[in-house]
């Protein structure tokens, strides 16, 4: 028993949080999300509001915990301690889940078990990087740098010239080996492009010696582990999809080319989806929200008169599926656009990401 003797005196009474939107509410729960998006310090901060001697925590990426040691023992030690609270954190469901009162799970993917609660933990929005954001003097420099270096909470107090570096060996932590990396890091450099995954495959396969089934395996285990998403055509299933990552930066990480529309667009993108349940393309507008009749778009450097075409095409199209509003986030500028049918609000993205 000693390795749980030894977790069994781990003490989170100290941890310094930073509230999230989400929290643990619920005595049974299970957590997931993205590597680095702060599933261990919703955790910890739960921890910290209660006893030491109440709780036993067990992280299974601690390379010191022997898994199968842990498990014969781990019920009879609840019991003899007397613990209400069991945390098992980086669990993929090796054994049996034991007794206990209360049981909270972080694990890599959305993992269902009846009775437990499923908080799926994405990397930080905008209005959550402010308040972790005590570095800069004004939400200009706050928003340079979540568009410059992303959402993930810790790269928030590294050093400026290390925060590259830091996104690179988070993406290659997260891979599991050489192969998923470079499936990875193909899947982020078409960022806000539309593409089949067979295109993308069919580039790789020159790069690296790869087959279709482990391609597709590993495209399809990157979405359920929300590390990439694939965003449809409304009413198109077999169209195109377009390519989002997890974190925005993590492109400006991977390459020194530039598409600072794509990279903004995907920022939209995780703003949006931390909003609606479903998000579309239509030809002309980035995202379609047919719950809310409403159309986002991005367009970073907005002036009236060079994109006057664009906003043409943009309200035809949104008449023609019953849009009645319509959202062009830039990157500072304001406008009001007259339409007899549209609301058309051009607004920087970091007044439109708080509102």
């Amino acid at each position: 028993m000693k390795i749980l003797e030894a977790c069994y005196e781990i003490n989170f009474s100290k941890i310094n949080f930073i509230e999230r939107k989400q929290k643990i509410e619920k005595s049974k729960t299970i957590i997931s999300g993205p590597p680095k998006t702060g599933k261990s310090y919703l955790i910890y901060d739960y921890l910290s509001n209660h006893k030491s001697k109440d709780y036993l925590y067990l992280d299974f990426s601690d390379l010191r915990n022997n898994i199968e040691e842990i498990y014969v023992d781990l019920q009879k030690f609840i019991k003899m301690n007397e613990i209400t609270i069991l945390v098992l954190e980086n669990f993929e469901f090796q054994f049996e889940i034991p007794t206990c009162e209360t049981i909270i799970i972080s694990t890599s993917y959305p993992y269902k078990i009846r009775g437990f609660e499923n908080i799926i933990l994405n990397a930080l929005d905008f209005e959550e990087y402010l308040l972790h954001d005590n570095k800069h003097q004004n939400i200009t420099q706050s928003f340079n740098s979540f568009l410059k270096f992303g959402n993930l909470p810790e790269l928030i107090n590294i050093d400026e010239h290390k925060k590259i570096q830091r996104l690179q060996e988070i993406l290659k932590l997260s891979s599991l080996d050489e192969t998923y990396y470079e499936i990875l890091k193909s899947l982020i450099e078409n960022i806000d492009e539309k593409k089949s995954l067979f295109q993308i495959f069919n580039s790789l396969k020159l790069k690296i010696k790869i087959s279709k089934d482990k391609f597709y395996e590993i495209c399809k285990k990157v979405e359920n582990n929300k590390i990439i998403y694939f965003i449809a055509k409304y009413n198109q299933e077999k169209s195109l999809k377009k390519v989002y990552t997890y974190n925005h930066s993590f492109f400006n990480a991977i390459s020194h080319s530039k598409k600072f529309k794509n990279e903004f667009s995907n920022m939209i993108f995780l703003e949006l989806q931390n909003r609606y349940d479903e998000i579309y393309y239509l030809d002309n507008i980035d995202f379609y929200i047919k719950s809310k009749n409403m159309a986002v778009i991005a367009i970073p450097f907005f002036n009236s008169f060079l994109t006057a075409n664009l906003v043409k095409k943009i309200i035809k199209i949104s008449h023609e599926f019953d849009i009645n509003e319509i959202n062009i986030i830039t990157i500072s500028n304001s406008e009001k656009i007259n339409d007899s049918k549209i609301k058309i609000n051009v607004i920087p993205f970091y007044e439109w990401a708080l509102s």
